[in-house]
């Protein structure tokens, strides 16, 4: 069954190649997903989602998919965050089969990389969706779209080499094999050399670290979320960016942990970059498209703190990893519904630059409303997702902490990176003001406010947040 969540929305990209109604199509997959995801996010241990499929002999590979509590949950974002995407953003005329087929793609990618149980195909979904996401922007973004589209490919073709380097080395020191549940069960009985440990950790932290956008390797990410059309910036920012995120704490975590630790203080210093150095650069934003593409990029750096504590604690620090889990759900519904609901204001207005805006609030305040709400989100309002996350990552990096013995690297660092709720509040709050309050201006004056169409995806997108928020046990449960 739980191949179904690949093939559906590839049947449904290949069935609009043969000319089927692009849209229809399209929403009718992601439906079907959604269902299907959710049934599969809270039943996961049910022997009903496991499949194996033998593809070779020598070396072995197989098609094999599983879930458990964290991939579970990363599946549940992916359906959640693709249905969203479909219904937002308008594709241009004669260019719908491209739009909604490279969302398709990008979806199949993420959810087949989450759930995959073999290393190759872990690997190759991931790679799978950066193709059409390169399309979309490149063929069918704005602004500088063609130097975005170069910028994204060089810097994740270059992280992909890494980290794929790390892998084969990882897969031969771990008895020669991709499944991963048995790498894991090997390094657990014959654990991998203290200095084999170091360099495959640093190239996983690098390859992985060049996906997420860790300092000093994040600055394509703004542009090209930027130029992307509205699906892809929802899709790569709120999904696929995780990936990283997620391999780190499916492979590394196990696998590696005295290589993470032998990193662990380059690791706070380039996450601290993340928060601190990339939010005062969110600050100096003059776009609301280039200030939520930075933004994305600083919040990264709260969940490899998360990391970086289980590195510093090992097997002692059992927050870490939930906090990692549930910042990272958090963050992929509220970067996505604000990249969403920026379309809608560019689609309305014509124009993102916040100085050229004001007074929205009065025309639209639907829009103002739910902009307010996932705007508080990100900036951790209690009651909404982000905030159980992030508290969750602070009390991680503490949970070890003795106090006869000093503040240690990690606490050091969680304190620095408090800062950044307040850096948070100032660009987005100033943002909120610029976009909402004040008098109307000319692109404002007779601004629609959202329709029911428009309201659809991202009263989608405001449930999950408000959910997870009010009762984060909803998935910190599927955790135990």
């Amino acid at each position: 069954m739980l191949l179904l969540l690949v093939l559906i929305p590839i049947a449904a990209f290949l069935a609009i190649l043969g000319g089927a109604p692009a849209r229809k199509t399209a929403v009718a997959a992601g439906v079907a997903n959604l269902v299907l995801g959710l049934c599969a996010a809270f039943s996961f241990d049910a022997l009903i989602w496991e499949v194996s499929l033998p593809v070779l002999k020598q070396p072995k590979l197989n098609l094999a998919f599983d879930l458990d509590g964290m991939s579970a949950i990363m599946v549940l974002l992916s359906v959640i965050v693709t249905m969203a995407a479909l219904l937002s953003g308008k594709a241009p005329e004669g260019k719908e089969k491209l739009y909604y087929g490279s969302s398709l793609l990008i979806s199949a990618g993420a959810i087949g990389a989450f759930a995959a149980t073999d290393l190759f195909f872990f690997y190759a979904f991931h790679e799978l969706a950066l193709i059409p996401t390169f399309l979309m922007i490149g063929i069918l973004g704005r602004g500088d779209r063609k130097d975005a589209a170069w910028k994204i490919t060089i810097y994740l073709g270059l992280g992909s080499i890494i980290l794929l380097a790390g892998l084969v080395w990882l897969a031969s020191v771990t008895g020669n094999t991709f499944d991963i549940p048995t790498m894991v069960k090997n390094a657990k009985s014959h654990p991998i050399d203290s200095a084999s440990q170091k360099g495959i950790a640093a190239l996983l932290l690098v390859g992985f670290g060049i996906l997420v956008s860790l300092f000093p390797f994040h600055s394509w990410a703004a542009p090209a979320y930027a130029s992307a059309p509205a699906p892809t910036s929802m899709l790569h920012a709120g999904v696929l960016k995780k990936f990283g995120l997620y391999g780190l704490l499916r492979l590394a975590v196990p696998l590696v942990p005295e290589g993470l630790q032998a990193w662990l203080v380059p690791l706070l210093v380039l996450l601290l970059g993340n928060i601190l150095w990339v939010g005062l650069v969110t600050i100096n934003q003059k776009r609301l498209d280039l200030m939520l593409g930075n933004s994305s990029v600083m919040h990264m750096g709260y969940i490899f703190l998360a990391i970086a504590a289980i590195a510093a604690g090992g097997g002692a620090n059992t927050l870490g990893a939930p906090a990692a889990v549930l910042l990272m759900f958090a963050h992929g519904i509220s970067i996505a519904m604000l990249f969403g609901l920026a379309d809608k204001i560019e689609r309305s207005t014509g124009t993102l630059e916040l100085t050229d805006l004001g007074g929205l609030a009065k025309s639209a305040p639907s829009l103002a409303f739910l902009f307010g709400m996932v705007g508080m989100a990100s900036i951790g309002l209690p009651g909404l997702a982000n905030f159980a996350g992030e508290v969750l990552v602070f009390l991680s990096a503490f949970q070890n902490y003795v106090p006869a013995n000093g503040l240690g690297p990690v606490q050091i660092a969680c304190i620095l990176a408090i800062w950044g709720v307040v850096i948070s509040a100032i660009y987005m709050l100033r943002a909120y003001r610029n976009i909402f309050q004040g008098p109307a201006v000319k692109a404002t004056t007779d601004t629609p406010d959202l329709t029911l169409a428009d309201r659809i995806p991202v009263l989608l997108l405001a449930v999950a947040l408000l959910a997870v928020g009010l009762c984060p046990n909803l998935l910190l449960s599927l955790l135990k």
